[in-house]
């Protein structure tokens, strides 16, 4: 354990990401310092937030500068410690660090990983980590489902939106979801429980949701923007709500996108619109994460990892967030789990 693998951000993409916006280089690792950690990363979270982070754009993070690490977080495993209260073995949630094989944290800000029997270790970046978070105050902070009520999610079968989609089930409400594929429309009806799912690429969505919600829409969990959001603010019902947990479809733009078209409807409808960032949650997540665990071991709550295989592969495979071919959490694997 003498070097280590790190991706850095060598060029601000335009567009798509592209070969030599960023480079994997290896380097010699210095000396663990006082009461720091070294974490070999074992999955790397792949996020829309990532792209975000790679433009020099207005975010509610700076962006990572040319020629430095690239931002990132995942699970990973302790490998050496000089901070007695997180000893070797130890397995933590990265936060906010970088794209590397082995990340040295300072031991007092570890986020030490609860062992639960029989949860896999995937599930601390799905429903019991920041993706499930985001949906779980997304819609229940913002969105305030009750019984009834009409909850659209856009991009559902992502990490995002298949765990939306069932909360909102929980609580009682009629769940119709968009995603791109027959597969992904199967899996959210059969495994997710959705009521109803609708293939954007093959289907008319607005004749859809109205054959979908007969009742109009009560709750639209938008993470998707663009074309389909137009078609969905246009069957808002009256104090409709809209928590904007992104807009994916419009990060590789690079000749600025257009806002809805119909806006005036979230007048005309007195829609509560509310765009968050889940790093407002931070100090509520033992909350989240309490009702989360729940369900899961209840059987409530489904969830897949899209999991591709090795480091050198980290780049091309955050493109399969934007060309839709994942299904739920995507991760790309550095290294194997403990035994």
């Amino acid at each position: 354990m003498t070097t280590n693998q790190i991706w850095y951000l060598r060029k601000r993409p335009v567009g798509k990401l592209a070969d030599g916006d960023l480079e994997l280089v290896t380097e010699e690792m210095a000396p663990l310092g006082p009461d720091m950690i070294r974490v070999r990363t074992i999955y790397l979270s792949l996020d829309p937030t990532n792209r975000i982070w790679m433009s020099d754009m207005d975010g509610y993070l700076p962006p990572v500068p040319i020629d430095n690490p690239m931002r990132g977080g995942g699970i990973g495993i302790v490998e050496e410690s000089n901070f007695d209260d997180v000893p070797v073995g130890t397995l933590i949630n990265t936060g906010l660090s970088t794209w590397a094989m082995y990340n040295d944290i300072p031991g007092g800000m570890a986020s030490v990983l609860p062992s639960i029997p029989g949860v896999p270790l995937t599930a601390y970046m799905g429903p019991l980590g920041a993706t499930g978070m985001t949906a779980y105050f997304g819609l229940m902070d913002i969105g305030k489902p009750k019984e009834g009520d009409t909850l659209v999610v856009s991009a559902a079968a992502g990490a995002v939106g298949s765990m939306v989609g069932q909360i909102g089930k929980i609580h009682g409400c009629h769940v119709v979801g968009i995603a791109g594929s027959d597969d992904k429309c199967k899996w959210l009806t059969e495994e997710a429980g959705f009521d109803a799912a609708i293939n954007y690429k093959t289907e008319d969505v607005g004749a859809a949701l109205d054959k979908r919600c007969p009742n109009g829409i009560d709750i639209n969990f938008e993470s998707v923007g663009g074309e389909i959001m137009d078609v969905v603010i246009a069957r808002l019902n009256d104090f409709s709500r809209m928590p904007l947990c992104g807009l994916i479809s419009t990060y590789n733009d690079t000749d600025g996108s257009p806002g809805p078209t119909n806006f005036a409807n979230l007048l005309m409808r007195r829609t509560t619109l509310r765009g968050f960032i889940i790093l407002d949650y931070f100090d509520r997540f033992p909350e989240g994460a309490q009702a989360m665990a729940g369900w899961l071991m209840e059987g409530r709550i489904k969830f897949e990892t899209d999991v591709v295989q090795g480091i050198e592969n980290a780049p091309a495979s955050l493109e399969r967030l934007f060309t839709g071919a994942n299904l739920g959490k995507l991760a790309v694997q550095f290294g194997p789990e403990p035994d």
